[in-house]
């Protein structure tokens, strides 16, 4: 389809454009005023815990729930104003899988494909397609209820690419899958770019987002707190993190006390007793940081020295990991 058409306005060069994008629940502001700009051709991370307004932002986009307030654009097509075109230009896979339980694989696209109004003989080529893409012609038609969750995921991604959008939105899409499994959904996301999607992205697992994404929006309490690339993010910590295990979790604020006065930064507490990072501008700080611990008769269990991971990034922009509940 020509995405100039219909209700295009002056953001045709981004994929995905909002500004103050907002919504609430009764009482509660589970999006509040998210700005995004989502390049073509990029995988986006949205970087969250539980409940930090990832799925309600992406369900606003996909048309899903209707915009309280600011504006979003998909191609510079107003979601709003035109929700029919948006339809048309994004592929939604969400956390939990959405196929029939009592139809087969190939079943299950074919009736997509119709409900989509594609005619009997192309939605079953299409079908075809779309499971060799994804690895599951030899289980084309076994019962859903037969396939792995990792299957179900993929066969949940492969119907959102029945009409071939330009933009997928998907929502959690390794959330209790196996390690070996995550990957293989990883390689696939991969594989959606090089064929010339758009991918916007949720998750909490802080890895996922360093593996996959170009760049990574965190938020937290329905608000964006950062923006950037991985490692973008990873120097707003340091150049290097130093790694303290204390010998007595009782000792922590006497640990604090010292960095403080050595390197004059605050240090990040890890929900671990006793452990804090340091970000170091320089990893040769860390003798200067150890001495003066041992001085203070502060004792360490264990120490390393290590690049600052996006774990680090989160906790020291939000006080808590990913895998908190945020309500």
């Amino acid at each position: 389809m020509n995405i100039a058409e219909p209700g295009r306005t002056g953001g045709a060069d981004l994929a995905v454009r909002t500004a103050g994008l907002a919504k609430s629940f009764g009482e509660h502001r589970a999006v509040d005023g998210i700005d995004l700009e989502v390049r073509p051709g990029e995988i986006f991370g949205v970087l969250g815990p539980n409940g930090a307004g990832k799925t309600t932002t992406l369900r606003m986009l996909a048309t899903l729930l209707t915009i309280d307030a600011g504006q979003a654009e998909i191609f510079g097509v107003d979601v709003a104003a035109n929700p029919h075109v948006i339809r048309q230009l994004v592929g939604v896979t969400g956390q939990y899988a959405s196929v029939d339980e009592n139809l087969t694989a190939r079943e299950n696209l074919w009736l997509f494909s119709r409900l989509q109004g594609i005619a009997a003989p192309r939605a079953r080529r299409i079908a075809i397609d779309l499971l060799g893409q994804f690895g599951l012609e030899k289980a084309a038609d076994k019962p859903i209820a037969q396939f792995s969750g990792g299957m179900r995921r993929r066969l949940d991604l492969a119907a959102s690419l029945i009409t071939r959008p330009p933009l997928i939105f998907l929502d959690e899409p390794t959330t209790g899958l196996d390690p070996r499994t995550r990957g293989q959904m990883w390689d696939t996301i991969r594989g959606l770019v090089a064929d010339g999607c758009t991918v916007l992205l949720t998750t909490q697992y802080l890895d996922e987002a360093d593996q996959l994404a170009d760049r990574v929006a965190v938020i937290d309490h329905g608000r964006k707190v950062a923006e950037g690339t991985p490692d973008e993010l990873k120097t707003t910590v340091g150049d290097s993190t130093l790694q303290l295990l204390l010998t007595d979790p009782g000792e922590v604020p006497a640990a604090v006390a010292v960095v403080r006065r050595v390197l004059g930064s605050e240090p990040v507490l890890s929900p671990e007793q006793g452990r804090l990072n340091v970000a170091l501008d320089q990893a040769d700080l860390t003798a200067d940081v150890l001495i003066a611990l041992r001085t203070a008769g502060v004792s360490i269990t264990s120490v390393s020295v290590a690049k600052p991971s996006l774990d680090e990034v989160f906790l020291a922009l939000t006080g808590h990991e990913t895998n908190e509940d945020d309500r």
